[in-house]
């Protein structure tokens, strides 16, 4: 599929729904839990999401979109959820992803971005210049990446118990 912008709008606009139905009123063993050592579980997960869409998404759409002469990133803390969510509650969470969704969202939107912006680019810090169109689609994928990632670590959690279905079972191997 060619990148278009309606159509990663309708994955990013789903994605707080998603969860909250993968994730709201669960045990806290299917929350808690993860793959092990140096692993994260679905509310470190959640977590993750939301620093990204508070200091890194739209930040950089707003740096490549800008006049500045400096288009270079700002470094993306991806463990910065183990401090952030301290002492929060998965449906703290859940909420919080939906509503900056939401906002990023409506700001997107507002852009009324054109096929010119979509070829503009910035400096990410690891791989060079990179267009929006790129950014864009990079952030839908990261969101899909994120809720097959949760639907693992809820499925390893009954890895042992399936016995010899395992065979069967891609996710677990």
């Amino acid at each position: 599929m060619k990148f278009n912008l309606t159509h990663s709008i309708e994955i990013l606009e789903r994605t707080p729904l998603v969860l909250e139905i993968m994730l709201k009123d669960l045990s806290d063993e299917w929350i808690t839990n993860n793959e092990g050592h140096e692993t994260w579980s679905p509310y470190d997960v959640i977590g993750h999401l939301i620093h990204g869409d508070k200091t890194d998404w739209m930040e950089r759409l707003e740096l490549i979109l800008s006049e500045s002469q400096n288009k270079t990133f700002k470094p993306f803390d991806r463990f910065a959820q183990f401090e952030n969510s301290k002492g929060k509650t998965l449906e703290q969470l859940l909420e919080e992803f939906k509503s900056l969704r939401q906002k990023n969202i409506e700001l997107l939107k507002l852009k009324d971005l054109t096929d010119v912006d979509f070829l503009k680019t910035g400096i990410h810090p690891a791989f060079g210049e990179v267009n929006l169109a790129q950014l864009i689609s990079t952030w839908v994928a990261h969101d899909l990446n994120h809720i097959a990632q949760i639907s693992r670590v809820m499925a390893k959690q009954y890895q042992t118990e399936v016995g010899p279905w395992i065979e069967y079972l891609r996710i677990l191997n």
